[in-house]
């Protein structure tokens, strides 16, 4: 759903509930986060996610895995580790017991992936299949990682490159290369996990994981309830390959001009940039990476850590004492 759309939907939920006082509710609709979050006792608190969508890519194992793997992420990016998961799924009637099997599949192989089982869930028939996860992890109170709290001077690391969105919409338009397919399911299939846990161990001062609001909707977000702005470098930006050819040629999402209309008010462009290239910006992810903001000593060491393991964090610009979000 448009995030214009989600907000208005919302609001009545809202207002419902903002006079009502759950004490324990640490992050609830109140507060737009990646995740609800519950605590339970002085040590332990909960958190609860539920994401799914219809399918990207054509081969069911691979929009399974894909679509339990962006369930994960809210729960990494709120640093918690999950311990269970739920499956969510609408699959028609015509759709033949082995697609569906194999759907099921990979989100079961990718939860068990990240160490968890699926421990149940709950199916209905629909004309388009859709695939999803409820999450559950749990972490210390004090270990919570939330979306805002970045402070000027921060860096701004990515752990995933950027345009699943204009790479799966092509797929849907015949226009991408099988090789370009290929490089995007495997980046949209990789857990958060190793970048969680360095944003944990190093103390980040906010995390969230790209997805649909795009690169800069998400940004956007990350600075909304906070006295900060943030800079963005577009030369700094990793792309899955194909898409920049792609969005050269105006393959976009529609998802990509809704988070324009509705974010972009707080964003200001370089004069130069093409408008192509803002757009790209804005284009919705699915199963992205974590943007975290680091101070710039633990922004250092959190790159080296990562390239010991083998995963690569982008540095993509700073957080500065002001306003709104540039892309320079």
């Amino acid at each position: 759903m448009a995030a214009e759309a989600l907000a208005q939907v919302l609001r009545p939920i809202q207002q419902t509930f903002a006079e009502q006082r759950f004490d324990n509710l640490l992050i609830g609709l109140d507060i737009a986060d990646d995740a609800a979050v519950y605590q339970v006792s002085e040590d332990l608190a909960i958190v609860v996610t539920l994401d799914f969508f219809t399918p990207i890519v054509d081969d069911p194992y691979a929009f399974g895995a894909i679509a339990a793997a962006n369930s994960l992420s809210d729960v990494y990016a709120m640093g918690a580790r999950p311990i269970l998961a739920l499956n969510v799924a609408a699959l028609p009637k015509t759709l033949p017991t082995e697609i569906s099997a194999e759907i099921l599949r990979g989100g079961a192989e990718k939860a068990l992936e990240a160490g968890i089982p699926v421990a149940g869930g709950h199916t209905v028939q629909d004309k388009e299949p859709k695939y999803g996860l409820v999450v559950l992890g749990a972490l210390h109170p004090r270990d919570l990682t939330r979306k805002i709290g970045a402070q000027p001077g921060d860096q701004l690391l990515l752990s995933k490159p950027l345009g699943a969105g204009v790479v799966t919409t092509a797929l849907m338009r015949d226009k991408a290369a099988a090789t370009e397919v290929a490089y995007a399911t495997k980046s949209m299939m990789q857990l958060n996990a190793r970048a969680a846990a360095i944003a944990k161990e190093l103390g980040a001062h906010a995390v969230t994981d790209v997805t649909g609001f795009g690169l800069l909707g998400h940004a956007c977000e990350m600075i909304r309830q906070n006295q900060v702005g943030f800079r963005i470098y577009f030369d700094a930006l990793p792309w899955l390959p194909g898409a920049l050819r792609l969005a050269e040629d105006w393959v976009f999402p529609g998802g990509a001009y809704d988070n324009r209309a509705y974010f972009g008010p707080n964003v200001r462009f370089r004069s130069s940039l093409d408008e192509w290239r803002q757009v790209l910006c804005f284009g919705p992810e699915t199963s992205g990476g974590l943007l975290m903001a680091f101070s710039p000593e633990k922004a250092v060491e959190a790159t080296t850590l990562a390239a010991e393991q083998g995963l690569t964090l982008w540095r993509i610009g700073e957080a500065f004492e002001g306003e709104g979000v540039e892309v320079l």
